[in-house]
């Protein structure tokens, strides 16, 4: 709880801190690898498709919602992975994500929030992701069975 004045009245009145909600999603293209964005946005640099859940939505919505937004890509087989919530993990204010894994269709494009994309073999990964993205994707492939990592 913070202590803010009111725009208009001026009074002083007591609201909520409540981290923020994201989704981010590894898809993975069959025979390919993982899709990553480069951010239009601060912090620049490679990341998973996410972004902040819409009041009212689901969080399965918001990752189909954000995956198509930003690579063009419908998901198949979207399965909740695991929540990340250090207060460090996004720089700009304190962020609570779920992740999902999914299989991408379609024909992947960089939109909206995306200012380019590439689709990643897994032994390829670039050494430096914004976020905690590089550690999700390290969780994502160590659970994977060791057959089912794709190329």
């Amino acid at each position: 709880m913070i202590e803010v004045k009111c725009s208009r009245c001026g009074a002083t009145v007591t609201v909520a801190r409540n981290p923020f909600l994201t989704v981010d999603i590894v898809i993975e293209i069959p025979e390919r690898g993982i899709v990553l964005i480069e951010r239009r946005n601060p912090p620049h640099g490679w990341a998973l498709p996410g972004g902040f859940v819409d009041y009212g939505e689901s969080l399965e919505d918001a990752a189909r919602r954000e995956a198509l937004e930003e690579t063009g890509l419908e998901l198949e087989d979207l399965e909740q992975f695991r929540a990340y919530s250090d207060p460090s993990r996004d720089p700009r204010h304190h962020t609570a994500t779920v992740v999902f894994t999914a299989i991408g269709r379609g024909t992947p494009r960089a939109a909206d929030d995306a200012r380019s994309l590439q689709v990643f073999p897994v032994d390829q990964l670039p050494a430096a992701l914004a976020f905690d993205h590089g550690d999700i994707l390290e969780d994502v492939l160590e659970a994977r069975p060791q057959g089912a990592r794709c190329s």
